[in-house]
């Protein structure tokens, strides 16, 4: 049907909104009923002081000092950043730089802690039983203080999420349950074992930010989780205006965006949030956090992660604390020995491949999947040029251009890849899978955003240090001018002094010269 005809349509109700293209993978849904089990306490935790989209923390413990689980460790120096708290009780044995999951290898100042054992709380944060009763101000400053991030994978700070903006209201809230990735359960076995206290959670976000309505929006690949959702929510008598809507399994379904134009039919404008257009999106591990960190006091220091791939002898789904190394998480599912494997940190569609496996497990840590080099070998054939075929634009849920986007990136003319809209790209990898060139073209759009956002910090230092220099230059002439003044001013009150001295020298002169010729 042409975009025309459908876009009208969906305005006359005779079919149901959904985004542009997105693909079908096999799920491989291998931990979908296995149930969440405790990871054991490792014997040593690597907690970076970065877990989410923003600024770094700052540590505010030393060498030597015990915590307690839940203590902040780590405080925000900057409103985007969430603090970072300590996952169990014990002693800080070192503060130092260290490896952390990203494809680059590189490493973040980290703290690492020595459990004793004990896993005794800190109780800093008092519980908020009487929720209902509390202004939605303090309700958005205790998820701040708990740390709470995207769960989802993306990671950005809750609480900023949680405000309320007299200038765009949030009409409607949208509680992520879709979990489209491929080999990803967490959610999927969250909403099957913790449905109640989620919707307890949403509760508490649709009283912070004054929405009318709610949709729990759920795949329809997860009929479980659809009717156990569905049966929390018919014995509670507080969540009216909730529904749990069933979705298309389509990939990326999960993504802000694409949810938010299939559910409600408003469209987000690029360089836009949700809440312009009224909608407020959160993953219901967030939402079961925030209920903890409300209702308990609990700050975030664990979340439930996916450990699969058809190399672990023992898939399962574990809740893990922060900071534990993903050799030892590896470890609980039986799989030790790496030789010849590749791990991911994340989906096999959006995740990224890990140099290490001594990395630590982080908030954005939705699942850690290992393959052989024979599972993956489809996924790294040699590139072959492309044959303008067009798949790529058709699977796009963001309706680009991704084959002339990546040429462009690759020839590095990135004026031309941000007037085709780069930065729109949600970079999640299906016009990389259908591509028949086996073009790794997500990876081409990565190298050119990094190009441009660095393109745009040394314009940035460039255009301060000019302001620095301006300011420098501007601060020296005002010197110059000031000390020309004080001069000028000491010259004038100096020059009647200076006239009456040489007045009286003049006249003695004369009555010396008159005194002389007498």
């Amino acid at each position: 049907m042409p975009a025309m005809l459908k876009r009208l349509a969906r305005s006359l109700g005779l079919v149901a909104p959904n985004f542009h293209g997105g693909i079908e993978p096999d799920d491989r849904k291998l931990t979908a009923v296995v149930p969440i089990r405790d990871c054991p306490l490792a014997p040593l935790f690597i907690v970076p002081l970065k877990q989410h989209i923003g600024g770094i923390c700052e540590p505010i413990v030393e060498v030597g000092e015990r915590v307690r689980r839940g203590q902040k460790i780590a405080r925000a120096d900057s409103y985007l950043a969430a603090p970072v708290h300590a996952p169990t009780s014990g002693r800080v044995v070192k503060i130092e730089e260290h490896a952390i999951p990203h494809p680059s290898g590189l490493g973040l100042t980290c703290i690492f802690i020595e459990p004793d054992g004990k896993d005794e709380a800190d109780d800093s944060l008092t519980p908020m039983p009487d929720w209902q009763q509390r202004d939605p101000a303090e309700l958005r400053e205790r998820a701040r203080l708990a740390g709470l991030a995207g769960l989802g994978g993306a990671v950005f700070p809750t609480f900023i999420k949680l405000v309320r903006d007299q200038k765009h209201p949030v009409q409607t809230v949208i509680l992520n349950g879709v979990e489209c990735e491929p080999y990803l359960t967490n959610d999927h076995r969250l909403m099957l074992e913790h449905a109640d206290e989620i919707l307890s959670g949403l509760a508490i976000l649709i009283h912070m930010v004054g929405a009318s309505e709610a949709l729990v929006a759920i795949e329809e690949n997860k009929p479980d989780a659809i009717a156990v959702m569905r049966r929390a929510l018919a014995v509670r008598d507080d969540l009216p205006d909730v529904r749990v809507v069933e979705v298309a399994t389509r990939y990326p379904h999960g993504s802000e965006k694409q949810l938010i134009f299939s559910l409600t039919g408003k469209e987000v404008p690029a360089g836009r949030l949700p809440m312009h257009v009224g909608v407020l999106c959160q993953n219901v591990g967030t939402c079961k956090a925030l209920f903890d960190a409300v209702m308990f006091g609990r700050p975030l220091t664990d979340r439930i992660v996916t450990v699969s791939g058809e190399a672990v002898p023992e898939p399962a789904n574990l809740r893990v604390r922060l900071g534990t190394p993903m050799r030892f998480v590896f470890a609980q599912c039986g799989l030790e020995d790496f030789e010849g494997l590749h791990v991911l940190h994340g989906g096999p569609m959006m995740g990224e491949r890990l140099r290490s496996l001594d990395v630590p497990v982080v908030k954005s840590s939705t699942g850690i999947l290992a393959f052989s080099e024979t599972a993956l070998s489809p996924a790294h054939q040699a590139e072959d040029p492309c044959i303008r075929c067009g798949h790529c634009s058709e699977v796009c849920p963001v309706s680009l251009v991704p084959n002339l986007l990546a040429d462009h990136c690759r020839a590095d003319q990135l004026d031309k890849a941000e007037a085709y809209n780069l930065f729109d790209c949600i970079e999640c990898g299906c016009c990389s899978y259908v591509c028949p060139s086996n073009i790794p073209l997500v990876h081409y759009f990565r190298y050119g955003k990094g190009q441009v956002a660095q393109i745009r910090r040394e314009r940035a230092f460039a255009e301060e240090s000019r302001h620095r220099s301006d300011a420098r230059m501007d601060r020296l002439e005002r010197d110059k001018a000031e000390k020309a003044a004080r001069r000028s001013k000491v010259r004038e009150q100096l020059a009647p002094e200076a006239a009456a001295a040489t007045t009286a020298e003049t006249k003695a002169e004369t009555t010396t010269q008159g005194e002389g010729e007498s």
